[in-house]
């Protein structure tokens, strides 16, 4: 019926907590087909996560579809299948979950058009109008629209995400980079509950400055600032320690060529800048986690200027 892909993101960038994401060329593509018995949901997991990502409604993709359909334009004369083709590794800090939630969010859109005219659907699940929709429900849904956002619309994202979300694309030079993921199960929720409830004023000084630093090193490609920008205070000094390996991931990047070095988003997975000596940077960091006891795997990835592509199933 329809099909959408959707990029990676990382989120944070180092101290632009909550506020800035990129994507990255590596991808989830999602399914929605309408067959089987009427009211059966069926989810089939390819690739990454397939192993002990649901199979049925609890699945984050069914999930929020079924949550976030309107009354009356669930299908009842057909049952539907949800297929995940993930390339993205799941519980990752690389936006898999966001990937999960836009895939339902536009299959919602999807049944609502199919429901009211099924010979436009895809053309009402394309519309300007109704992406921006689907954008402030995810952002709402999230929390934060740092990796809903650059997963949607691609590129450097800024985004704040209290009130009326504000969302803004920035023109960046593009970069490879280094992404390294342990096998450790960080939760987000975790991740949010390690952070302190207040920070003094000399903290949140040093990010403002050092995120506007991190958005200018992106946008002119200096690498060099970039390495001077990336020091951030308030999410990364008690999220890291957590983490088996991860402070010395970062040091192991830097010590092997990488510019810069930071959680992506929050974590556990970590990504590394560099202009060359991608593959020595992503093997020290996965011998860092491998010395602290955990397997790990590296990519490196292109950015991407490229969100959400919507087509037929």
């Amino acid at each position: 019926m329809i099909s959408v892909r959707l990029p990676a993101t990382s989120a944070n960038l180092g101290p632009g907590f909550d506020s800035m994401g990129l994507a990255l060329d590596l991808w989830n593509t999602f399914e929605l087909n309408l067959t089987g018995p009427p009211g059966q949901i069926v989810v089939r997991t390819e690739g990454e996560g397939a192993d002990w990502l649901p199979s049925g409604a609890s699945n984050l993709v069914a999930q929020t579809m079924i949550e976030e359909t309107w009354p009356g334009t669930m299908p009842a004369d057909l049952g539907i299948e949800i297929v995940c083709r993930n390339a993205i590794p799941a519980a990752s800090g690389l936006g898999s979950s966001s990937t999960a939630t836009l895939a339902g969010l536009i299959f919602a859109s999807a049944l609502a058009a199919r429901a009211i005219n099924s010979s436009t659907v895809l053309p009402a699940v394309q519309d300007p109008q109704n992406l921006n929709r689907v954008l402030a429900r995810a952002i709402k849904l999230e929390g934060h629209g740092d990796n809903v956002a650059p997963a949607l619309l691609g590129g450097l994202i800024l985004v704040v995400s209290n009130g009326s979300p504000i969302t803004r694309a920035v023109e960046f030079h593009p970069i490879e980079v280094v992404v390294c993921v342990p096998d450790f199960r960080f939760l987000t929720t975790d991740a949010r509950a390690a952070l302190p409830g207040e920070y003094s004023k000399a903290d949140a000084i040093h990010n403002i400055g050092h995120s506007l630093l991190v958005l200018e090193a992106l946008r002119t490609g200096d690498l060099s600032l970039l390495g001077r920008a990336m020091g951030d205070r308030i999410h990364e000094p008690f999220r890291m320690p957590l983490i088996p390996g991860a402070i010395q991931a970062r040091q192991a990047a830097l010590e092997a060529g990488a510019v810069a070095a930071c959680l992506s988003g929050a974590g556990p997975g970590m990504i590394a800048f560099a202009d060359q000596g991608h593959e020595q940077i992503g093997l020290a960091m996965q011998r860092a986690f491998e010395d602290s006891g955990l397997t790990a795997r590296h990519w490196t990835l292109k950015t991407s200027e490229q969100g959400a592509k919507i087509g037929s199933g």
